[in-house]
């Protein structure tokens, strides 16, 4: 279709559009976006009711006990791991994206495998390596002769520095690929003429590079923080009492259904205040830094002790969060290969294949349908109904879990109910029974995922294309089953990959909601690591890290499609993480 085409076809379209009346073509986007935001908002509803609820002194008891002890230690956490994944993600993306020196190619997806081990087993693996039974303590005794604990001193992994430790050291790539890609963003002509003014590669990165990708370190460090908010099984391990394990524990351990609501409301306090701060951090800058032309930004060539130090600080990253709980997992798990084949590790792997699928279709369905929706309407209103239901990421497990139990076990009680009244025989535990209220939990906190995936895939297809479809007579349907879905083809397979890997690995949500004498890999795991026999759960938790790897495997090779922006060339513009704040 030439130019001076394009504008009359579109003005064809607009004229037929108001024929058929204002608002009628938007009528079904926005109600089924209206939808998807009411089934998706429903937990965080509930959870008001729930905390409303609560009778006797349940909140002035938390109030006076729990409360101040467990926020200071989420925020303490917090400080601690936004700091470190912040110096270490933006460090590393700096040296792979602007500095040439032995090993970068390699280091530079290699930096993003941590990604593929979940916090818990982080946290278990460092116990195992870092306590007084493991070998590194073991190794020093051995070399110093010490007999007991008392004669040495060294660092307490069950900590607070323990839990920041382990959490930075799986979390920074969060940073890393944002703020890579807005490095590799940044204009040629910008570093050249600060270059040619005679700035030091510190002074370029100081005060030219480092206030550019502001924004991309803001909402890397907002992710990091929320995984961080989310995680039960590194804090429940390294013994940090957090509003977290605060929730898991008053309502398990005291029974206390209404109290653990009203520490979730608590905690998603937070989490708004910390999506504001980095609203307000970012101010109203934006990803769109101006290229220079399709050049990338220069690079300085390292060599001698500063290629050595740029190799080092690339690869500590990587052998923290990667090679050494790999290796320990894959020692233990070579030990016991013979659990690999025990039942109860097949069920628990069916189970998380299950769910993670069953996640995976609904997640990516949903998302399909608001992004279609929102680009049929070209609306406002539908675009910000999915925004809206795409938020679930910000939630932290716990208070998902709190938030729809009761729903989800009230609509239980009416299906068996009616089924009693109708067949005379009942249904039982049909939803949270079943394992659909995971699904349902998940698919709310990761459609986000999907949602900015896709989203990101249709910004890719010109309009002009559905105006072409339009005149030669193809419904809105036909043009999205022969135009649309061959197009997106990848950015479909790669918002379900990650939607299954997150799956795959929750624990927060999981925990709580799963049935009775229902494992998946990840409660397996953090089960037998509570009752102190994780030797017996690592060939379960090598498989969740085994399948983590997958998709990133995939996903850095695919071209610019890739969500994290890896791809064959640096050139283009690379498509969001599919995680949006």
């Amino acid at each position: 279709m030439t130019e001076i085409g394009r504008p009359l076809v579109a003005g064809i379209l607009r004229r037929r559009a108001r024929t058929r009346g204002p608002g009628r073509a938007d009528a079904w986007p926005l109600a089924a976006a209206a939808l998807v935001w009411v089934v998706m908002a429903l937990p965080l509803a509930a959870l008001l009711v729930i905390a409303a609820s609560a009778v006797g002194s349940t909140w002035p008891h938390l109030l006076r006990t729990v409360l101040p002890g467990a926020t200071v230690t989420t925020l303490l956490l917090m400080a601690g791991v936004g700091i470190g994944t912040a110096v270490i993600g933006v460090g590393t993306a700096w040296l792979v994206a602007v500095c040439r020196f032995p090993g970068r190619r390699v280091l530079e997806w290699a930096l993003v495998l941590p990604l593929a081990v979940p916090t818990y087993l982080v946290a278990f693996a460092y116990i195992e390596i870092l306590d007084y039974t493991g070998p590194v303590q073991s190794a020093l005794r051995t070399l110093f002769g010490f007999r007991t604990a008392r004669e040495y001193w060294f660092p307490e992994i069950r900590s607070l520095p323990g839990a920041i430790f382990a959490m930075t050291a799986v979390l920074y790539p969060y940073v890393y690929l944002t703020t890579r890609i807005l490095f590799l963003m940044q204009s040629a002509h910008v570093m050249e003429v600060a270059r040619t003014l005679g700035a030091s590669p510190w002074r370029l990165f100081l005060r030219i590079a480092l206030p550019m990708a502001r924004p991309a370190i803001a909402v890397g460090v907002s992710l990091a923080l929320m995984e961080c908010i989310n995680d039960i099984g590194a804090v429940d391990f390294f013994g940090v009492r957090t509003l977290t394990f605060a929730i898991y524990q008053t309502w398990l351990n005291r029974a206390d259904l209404a109290g653990a609501a009203q520490l979730a409301l608590v905690l998603l306090l937070i989490v708004l205040l910390l999506i504001h701060a980095e609203r307000s951090a970012r101010g109203r800058q934006r990803f769109n830094v101006a290229f220079g032309g399709r050049e990338p930004p220069p690079r300085f060539t390292l060599s001698g002790w500063r290629a050595a130090g740029a190799v080092a600080a690339c690869a500590a990253p990587v052998a923290v969060g990667f090679l050494m709980p790999g290796a320990l997992l894959l020692d233990y798990a070579t030990r016991r290969l013979e659990r690999f084949a025990e039942p109860a590790v097949l069920a628990a792997a069916a189970n998380s294949i299950m769910v993670a699928t069953a996640t995976a279709l609904v997640a990516v369905t949903v998302a399909f349908a608001l992004v279609y929706a929102a680009r049929l309407s070209q609306g406002r209103a539908v675009a910000l109904l999915g925004r809206l239901a795409a938020t679930g990421y910000a939630v932290p497990g716990t208070v998902l879990a709190v938030g729809i139990l009761i729903p989800m076990a009230a609509l239980d009680n009416r299906i068996d109910a009616a089924a009693r009244a109708l067949f005379g025989t009942g249904t039982g535990l049909l939803i949270t029974g079943s394992g659909a209220a995971i699904v349902y939990a998940c698919t709310v906190r990761f459609l986000a995922i999907a949602h900015g995936s896709l989203d990101a895939g249709f910004t890719k297809i010109g309009r002009h294309l559905d105006m072409a479809a339009r005149t030669l007579g193809r419904s809105a349907g036909r043009t999205l089953v022969e135009v649309h879905l061959p197009l997106m083809r990848r950015a479909i397979v790669a918002a379900a990959l990650l939607v299954f890997v997150d799956t795959m690995k929750e624990l927060s949500a999981t925990v709580l909601l799963r049935p009775f004498d229902f494992e998946t890999l990840a409660t397996l795991v953090y089960g037998a690591a509570s009752r102190g026999a994780f030797e017996d759960a690592s060939p379960a938790a090598l498989v969740i890290v085994a399948i983590g790897i997958v998709p990133l495997v995939l996903l850095l090779g695919s071209g610019t499609e890739s969500p994290a922006g890896f791809g064959r060339r640096t050139d283009q513009p690379v498509a969001s993480s599919g995680r949006s704040l």
